[in-house]
């Protein structure tokens, strides 16, 4: 239970009385977000999660099927009709020897019988099945109405798949882009416990790194293994028009290369999932390394940041060798059983053809089909380790898409806000087993300032987080004007808040833009105004380029004061209901506080404040002042009122005061 003091106090009245613990609701706290790596790669679900976010493309993807179905056709009857143009230049070579031999006139079945009575049976078996004019050469005209055929074909199977490959590309780009989009919405909807537990690095290499990834991997294996699977049929089919026999031969060597690559993909697998998690850990180190490398250097920790560096690239470098080698290995492994697969057919299509079982073009256009043959299966195998990297990525990326998002928000509105906030015995906790807040209950009267006060960890900014929303109260409530604040949208209750963090953050651009993201369509009068209440003004017309400075990554061209009188002007600007100073004046000199606790008066002017601070002499004009220990109230009244109590605050006020003397 809370301590409260039994002074008057001048606009802090008590909560009414209610039941200690209300409804439970979830909040999160540090650690909410899965881990990377928590879980093993699971492939085929996560294979078909991706694909299906092609859905939407379908149209364009039945188009893509279609262009690949006519450009396969096209390239499979190619090799069958170049295979005529090599009967037709055989058989001219035949024809022109068998004329030095036989007279004029001789018939093709007069030769074939003259040569089987010479017993020369395998020549004559291999006249018999082609088309042969005695002591006539190659037919010139038909062999090049073939060969233009068979170009022909090649050219618009090029036109087709160059027009499939557009469309594809488009197909893949969107669907990378919808997954931009729904990853940045869903972080939008996260609550900030599950940033709290993730390092920005590691989650920054998930929005970047690992979509870039997916990307490339749907570009590269959507576009070869729909072109590879078609090849694949279409050559089967005309392998086994062509002979029968061979195609058998051809077809032995699928299951052997099949069974090499799930077995060096299972072992791949594991690798590139590791490849992916160490990414994400190292960009997590070089974010904070170099985010902070002032400190880093000012203490001195560089050689544990290279080792911390060394450590980390070292294993990263061990998981993405040992992906890359295990599934490079896949394309040698393809290519021998490929090359074991091409000598037997050459062996038993020659022994055909000899015996005037097939003719020489059929053996040729076979020989190409098994090259066509192995060559896409090879591909399927070898894009494996495209595959397992793009799906590791993919899994990432729905670890995201798949957290646990913050309390869906109420449709009720906000009326014209008081600022009359009341915390009802709340009570929360960042972890089950650590209670933080428990029965925490006080109310703010509209127009009051009160500040919160005590040691670090007893739970002040925690108030401000659970009043903004940022985490939900797990018992009691908090209300606005009498309105339970989950009870309307956030945004709709953010709105009527103002904040000054105690660490600054401005974003890249001028500094005028920083001024006007308090209040979008701020006018630049506006903005001066607020800049001039707040100080900013006398430091501004020093620099360059005035209000149109730009602001570097990390405000360097400024100082930490001047960062601080620019969120302090942002705050103005929105003119909220009610504002919330947490430690807003820790990086301003002591004569710069001083004209900012005169703005930051004229600020608080009927409007409900709230004050975190460290440094109490910026807290004496405060309406009431709560002092808190292990999430506890167990002070609150005036600064005049607390000192004369000699009691926590008295001492901690004491402890200043001593320190500021011997300093």
């Amino acid at each position: 239970m809370s301590t409260r003091s039994d002074k008057p106090t001048q606009r802090v009245t008590q909560a009414p009385d209610r039941p200690k613990h209300g409804p439970a609701r979830t909040g999160g706290g540090p650690m909410h977000g899965r881990g990377t790596g928590e879980k093993a790669i699971n492939f085929l679900p996560s294979l078909r999660r991706l694909l299906g976010m092609l859905r939407p493309e379908r149209t364009l993807i039945i188009v893509v099927v279609a262009l690949t179905v006519i450009s396969v056709v096209f390239n499979v009857v190619g090799p069958a009709i170049l295979g005529q143009a090599t009967n037709i230049v055989f058989a001219g070579v035949l024809g022109r020897a068998l004329g030095e031999r036989f007279p004029a006139g001789t018939s093709t079945e007069q030769a074939v019988a003259a040569l089987r009575a010479a017993g020369q049976n395998n020549i004559a078996d291999m006249v018999a099945t082609m088309n042969v004019t005695i002591g006539r050469g190659i037919d010139i005209e038909h062999l090049g109405q073939v060969v233009a055929l068979g170009i022909g074909l090649f050219a618009v199977a090029g036109a087709f798949m160059f027009a499939q490959g557009w469309l594809l590309n488009n197909v893949v780009q969107r669907t990378v882009y919808r997954m931009r989009q729904q990853t940045s919405e869903k972080l939008n909807r996260l609550p900030l416990a599950y940033f709290d537990g993730q390092p920005r690095g590691e989650l920054l290499s998930r929005v970047t790194n690992d979509i870039d990834n997916i990307a490339q991997s749907l570009q590269q294996t959507l576009s070869q293994m729909l072109q590879n699977l078609m090849t694949v049929i279409g050559v089967l089919i005309m392998m086994f028009v062509v002979s029968p026999m061979l195609a058998v031969i051809a077809i032995i060597a699928v299951p052997v290369m099949m069974g090499a690559a799930v077995l060096i993909g299972k072992r791949a697998q594991s690798k590139f999932a590791g490849m992916w998690a160490a990414t994400g850990v190292l960009n997590g180190t070089i974010e904070e390394s170099y985010t902070g490398h002032a400190l880093v250097k000012v203490f001195g920790r560089q050689r544990e940041a290279r080792e911390a560096f060394a450590r980390q690239n070292d294993d990263l470098f061990a998981n993405a060798f040992a992906a890359q080698f295990i599934s490079g290995v896949m394309m040698p492994v393809m290519f021998f059983i490929g090359n074991l697969n091409y000598v037997a057919i050459a062996v038993v299509g020659g022994l055909r053809v000899a015996t005037g079982q097939m003719t020489l073009g059929a053996v040729q256009a076979f020989i190409q089909y098994s090259r066509m043959f192995t060559q896409p299966v090879t591909q399927l195998a070898s894009m494996s380790n495209l595959l397992q990297s793009g799906v590791a990525s993919a899994e990432r990326v729905f670890q995201v898409l798949d957290a646990d998002e913050q309390s869906p928000d109420e449709q009720g509105t906000l009326a014209p806000v008081k600022g009359r906030v009341a915390f009802e015995h709340v009570d929360f906790s960042y972890s089950p087993d650590k209670p933080l807040i428990e029965d925490l209950s006080f109310v703010a009267e509209p127009g009051s300032t009160v500040a919160i006060v005590g040691p670090t960890g007893a739970g002040k900014t925690t108030v401000v987080n659970l009043f903004l929303r940022f985490y939900e109260v797990q018992g009691g409530r908090i209300t606005l004007d009498g309105t339970d604040i989950t009870a309307v949208p956030r945004q709709a209750l953010r709105d009527e808040i103002g904040m000054v963090l105690q660490d600054t953050w401005l974003f890249h651009g001028t500094i005028a833009d920083n001024i006007a993201y308090g209040r979008p369509g701020a006018t630049h009068d506006e903005v001066v105004a607020a800049a001039t209440a707040a100080y900013v003004d006398r430091f501004v017309h020093a620099l360059p380029d005035g209000y149109d400075t730009m602001i570097d990554e990390e405000g360097s061209n400024v100082s930490a004061g001047e960062k601080q009188l620019i969120t302090i002007a942002r705050a103005f600007l929105s003119n909220p209901s009610v504002l919330v100073l947490d430690e807003a004046t820790s990086s301003v000199d002591t004569r710069t506080e001083l004209l900012v606790q005169q703005a930051m008066a004229a600020l608080r002017a009927d409007r409900t404040s709230f004050v975190i601070a460290h440094r109490l002499s910026t807290i004496r004009d405060a309406d009431v002042i709560l002092v808190m220990e292990d999430g506890r109230i167990v002070e609150q009244g005036s600064h005049d009122e607390l000192v004369r109590a000699g009691g926590a605050y008295h001492d901690l006020y004491q402890a200043q005061f001593q320190a500021a003397a011997t300093a």
